[in-house]
């Protein structure tokens, strides 16, 4: 993500706290909070899909292969 829209994001929530939004600041936020949480989720999706795990009997498992490799638009 930008890292503009993410000093938006702040702002957003620091004129939230300190005086209130409106509706289309609202809506605006929204949007992007959906984004930002969005590509953290597919980052750490990612992340997990590259683990190996060693089992007990010495074998080695991939996550990524085991749970399948999805990825979110």
């Amino acid at each position: 993500m930008e890292q503009k829209k993410i000093d938006r994001i702040n702002a957003l929530a620091r004129k939230s706290k300190a005086e209130g939004l409106t509706e289309e600041e609202k809506k605006e936020q929204a949007l992007l909070r959906q984004e930002y949480i969005a590509i953290v989720r597919r980052n750490l999706r990612g992340q997990l899909n590259n683990i190996d795990v060693v089992n007990p009997d010495g074998s080695i498992e991939n996550l990524g292969e085991k749970f399948g490799k999805t990825e979110e638009n």
